[in-house]
This record gives structure tokens, C-alpha cells and sequence, in this order.
């Protein structure tokens, strides 16, 4: 409708919150790698209804929840519990899963309150979701 606020896991480049910035009325997008983060956030300063971070995806954004959607651009080999929390009553999250290197399977989560159904779209594959895993 445009007037979801929605949660992108894997900013990437910014493509796609660019996209979504023109057809929603919030994005919010998360981007774990510090290199890729600093060049989307210079590139999405030009949307005033886009918000960036540097930080684990799988954790979601919850101080920013609920979210009308959510969009995860990387595979984690299960549905990550924070990120069903922080649907809306109603919302809609897509997220591929499966192991990383083989084949996973693209799913529609809709969360209508304490009931979750996840319906299968199809086959694909995408990069592992990558996962902080502390100072080195």
C-alpha cells in the first residue's frame, strides 16, 4: 500500500533499500559487514525514509519493531526467532533458508498474532546469513 514500515536484512550496495525507499513509507536495513555498511549509507542519504545500521541481521532492529515486513537477503539454516518477534500482527517477512553452498528454500512467513505459517515459494540460492561472532 506504501505505508509499510519495513526491516531489510543485507543491505548489500543499498539497491534494493533504494527500491523499497520509493514504495514504502519506512526502511530500515541492517548490514553486518562494516565496508559494505559505510558505502550503502553514503549511497541511501539521499532517502530521508531510510535508516542503516551496522549490526547482526539475525537479531533483527527491535528498538525500530514492529516492522509491516520483513526482507532477509542472505540464508540462515532456521527462521531466526527475533526476527518473527518483530513482525507486526499481520505482517509478512520472506526469507530464504537452508545450509550455506546448496539449496535452500525461499518462504513467506505471515505472523497473525501467536499463529506463524510459513509457506514454501521455491527453490534458490543465496549467500549464508554471516553472523558476529565477537572481537578477533
Amino acid at each position: 500500500t506504501g505505508s509499510e514500515k519495513v526491516l531489510e536484512i543485507g543491505t548489500g550496495s543499498g539497491y534494493q533499500a533504494a527500491v523499497l525507499a520509493e514504495i514504502v513509507r519506512e526502511v530500515y536495513t541492517v548490514e553486518i559487514i562494516p565496508s559494505l555498511h559505510t558505502l550503502a549509507k553514503e549511497r541511501l542519504e539521499i532517502y530521508e525514509n531510510v535508516i542503516t545500521s551496522n549490526h547482526d541481521g539475525y537479531y533483527g532492529w527491535d528498538e525500530h519493531a514492529p516492522f509491516d515486513r520483513i526482507i532477509v537477503t542472505a540464508a540462515p539454516d532456521h527462521v531466526p526467532q527475533p526476527l518473527i518477534s518483530q513482525l507486526r500482527d499481520g505482517g509478512i517477512m520472506i526469507i530464504p533458508v537452508g545450509p550455506p553452498g546448496w539449496s535452500q528454500t525461499l518462504y513467506k512467513v505471515i505472523k497473525n498474532g501467536e499463529d506463524v505459517k510459513s509457506i514454501e515459494i521455491t527453490g534458490v540460492i543465496f549467500v549464508p546469513l554471516t553472523r558476529y561472532s565477537g572481537p578477533e
